[in-house]
């Protein structure tokens, strides 16, 4: 199949239809709040400290089961979405998300408030490979671009504006208000999205892969648990650059090779089931050559998104001594921006194709995260915010140009698989990102103690040799970057020949 360097533009007589649209927004706005909903504990975890009268390894469960989740379900949503209908698929995600939120806002201690963050994870899971489904299947080609934008927005704005909304909500209430103030956006979007959705029963004769799922949870999970325990977690509470990376837990390391093994083993076996059409996971996206560089280039930026996430809100608390509510401020106008630039970009996408953006992009990303390699406790808030806008508009050049040209190049019978692929993957880059940049910072604070500097100074030139370290991986990018061209959709008949594409 011939491959072009610039999309077909649309006539007027190929617009979506109305329904169509309606039945996207719905589901955008469920996942931008199951999102929103991922990041939103960040800057509650002292409150609940104090309320429950917990330490912090035990608090940090609530984001360190809520990845587990998410980590071990979304491998399965592949088989989920052929199995059984889009609208029995999205309803069961959405209760499921109502449930969790609804518990835990109700939650009389922390084992049930831990009991409701693992079920909104296990309908979170589910929607973010639904949504990008239902796209790929009622958006046409030419039209993808700007809705993969607002795509864009839900995946990279939400955790932006997560700890901003909470910090704003526990300035003028209590943390229940959290959840309370989710809940009821939750039910609406079950209730206008759920007769849009198609009710068609899916393949009747898929059956499900146990011992593909017996691997799977044990693999997927032991990662992202090694990872994420060896990375400090995810919170923006205190944490010392100094003793970040000092040491590191034997049990997590134990837990990472074990999962590691287990994911092994998952792949050969689904490598083994697709070739008869019954495997949970199947890999075969991978065949697709802009599939994998598009989805290796995202992965890379996943690490600089949540570089921004997590090291700028603690430089910003640690060094410049800002609270919660400021620091989340400080970080909202990047997450509007971003939102902001989505559309736009996908719109431009669809009549240039990707790499006039991602180009640009991956470049400003190599230039911002070099520039925040050189803050330190003398420079103005301004300088920092602007670095983190510039950050922002490189990071909004390439998120919706890498996600559609990863997705479009794929036949139909292959959309659940490749979404289901690619959010799994995300899972596990932002696990690895926040470790290796958080033991980076501890390595960079501990080398600058030892050459005489003072605790402060340390720490400063700590968040410096990790930032250093996001913009060598961001050089990756760039070169990724040059290697993406915008590529027709597959026809069926095309799924053997996937590695022409």
């Amino acid at each position: 199949m011939q491959s072009t360097d610039t999309p077909v533009a649309a006539s007027d007589a190929e617009r979506m239809p109305r329904a169509d649209k309606l039945t996207i927004g719905a589901l955008l706005v469920a996942t931008f709040v199951m999102i929103l909903n991922e990041t939103i504990m960040n800057v509650a975890l002292s409150p609940l400290m104090e309320e429950f009268q917990i330490p912090e390894p035990t608090v940090q469960w609530l984001t360190t089961a809520f990845m587990l989740t998410l980590a071990v379900v979304i491998p399965t949503t592949g088989y989920l979405i052929q199995r059984f209908s889009l609208r029995g698929v999205f309803t069961a995600a959405m209760l499921l998300f109502a449930a969790g939120t609804a518990l835990a806002a109700a939650a009389p201690g922390f084992p049930v408030l831990l009991a409701g963050r693992v079920i909104q994870a296990a309908g979170t899971a589910i929607m973010l490979p639904l949504l990008m489904t239902t796209v790929l299947t009622l958006v046409p080609m030419h039209r993808r671009g700007v809705v993969m934008g607002n795509i864009a927005i839900v995946i990279s704005v939400a955790p932006a504006i997560g700890p901003t909304v909470s910090g704003i909500i526990l300035e003028i209430a209590d943390w229940r208000w959290m959840f309370l103030t989710i809940l009821p956006i939750a039910v609406a979007a079950l209730l206008l999205g759920r007769p849009r959705l198609n009710a068609d029963p899916g393949t009747r004769d898929k059956r499900l892969s146990v011992p593909s799922l017996l691997l799977s949870a044990p693999g997927f999970g032991g990662i992202v648990y090694g990872i994420s325990q060896i990375g400090g977690g995810h919170g923006t509470e205190e944490l010392d650059p100094e003793d970040a990376g000092a040491s590191v837990d034997p049990v997590a390391v134990g837990v990472l090779l074990v999962g590691v093994v287990f994911l092994a083993a998952f792949v050969l076996l689904q490598l083994r089931l697709q070739k008869t059409e019954s495997a949970l996971l199947n890999l075969k996206p991978f065949t697709y050559t802009q599939y994998t560089r598009a989805l290796l280039m995202m992965l890379l930026m996943m690490v600089a998104l949540f570089g921004a996430l997590i090291l700028l809100p603690l430089f910003l608390q640690q060094v410049y001594g800002l609270t919660p509510l400021r620091t989340g401020l400080m970080m909202l106008p990047g997450g509007l921006l971003m939102a902001l630039l989505a559309p736009i970009i996908g719109r431009v996408y669809d009549r240039i194709g990707p790499r006039p953006l991602v180009v640009p992009g991956a470049s400003v990303l190599v230039l911002s995260m070099t520039a925040l390699g050189f803050i330190s406790e003398t420079t103005p808030w301004w300088m920092i915010l602007m670095g983190h806008l510039i950050l922002s508009t490189g990071l909004a050049l390439l998120f919706t140009p890498a996600f559609t040209t990863a997705m479009n190049p794929l036949p139909a019978a292959l959309y659940s698989h490749g979404s289901a692929v690619l959010n799994t993957l995300q899972q596990l880059s932002a696990a690895i990102g926040t470790a290796a940049l958080v033991a980076v910072m501890g390595v960079g604070a501990s080398m600058a103690a030892a050459d005489g500097l003072s605790a402060d100074a340390a720490a400063v030139e700590g968040f410096r040799t990790a930032f250093r370290f996001a913009a060598a991986l961001s050089v990756l990018t760039l070169i990724l970057a040059f290697t993406l061209r915008a590529t027709p959709a597959a026809e069926p008949s095309d799924e053997r020949q996937g590695a022409s594409h």
